[in-house]
């Protein structure tokens, strides 16, 4: 017999956003002088799993990096800013929606670096996946990115399925 686990209540996108700021130093760069792109997947991953963290209310891990976006390199001294939030929330897994800009101090300038989109899923003690709180979009925006991301969810769905051996 299967064990019914109660979901707990909604949650909007708001209660579970997160910001994260990073200053660009030395160790962070590359041989060219840029951000190293291992560096800025530490920081989108850390910022997924806070904000999937507070949406949950459990430990999580990283299912997947769905997308990851370089649109423009990071250089030292710069500010980065990851904001992170729910796009989407299956049974036990959530979209995290990563945004990164980076401030250039010198030319007093904001632009748009990053984009990812990260599936974590929360875990208890024993690492057994656990039931997340449904979300509760408000805005347009937020409507928009939740059939996105439900989008996102039914292909990989389907791509698991399709890997998986007959």
């Amino acid at each position: 017999m299967k064990k019914s686990v109660k979901r707990r209540s909604p949650k909007t996108v708001q209660e579970s956003q997160i910001t994260i700021h990073h200053l660009v130093t030395p160790p962070d760069l590359n041989f060219r002088g840029f951000l190293f792109g291992g560096v800025m997947l530490k920081l989108i991953d850390q910022a997924a799993f806070v904000c999937a963290r507070k949406h949950s209310g459990s430990y999580c891990v990283t299912a997947s990096f769905d997308r990851v976006d370089f649109k423009d390199v990071i250089h030292m001294g710069e500010l980065i800013t990851l904001h992170a939030s729910v796009n989407y929330v299956g049974k036990t897994s959530m979209e995290i929606g990563v945004k990164v800009t980076a401030e250039d101090f010198e030319h007093n300038r904001i632009r748009h670096t990053n984009s990812s989109y990260v599936t974590m899923v929360a875990v208890d003690e024993k690492g057994r996946p656990v039931p997340v709180p449904s979300l509760k979009p408000e805005t347009t925006e937020e409507i928009r990115r939740y059939k996105e991301g439900e989008a996102r969810y039914l292909t990989r769905k389907a791509e698991t399925k399709k890997k998986q051996p007959k």
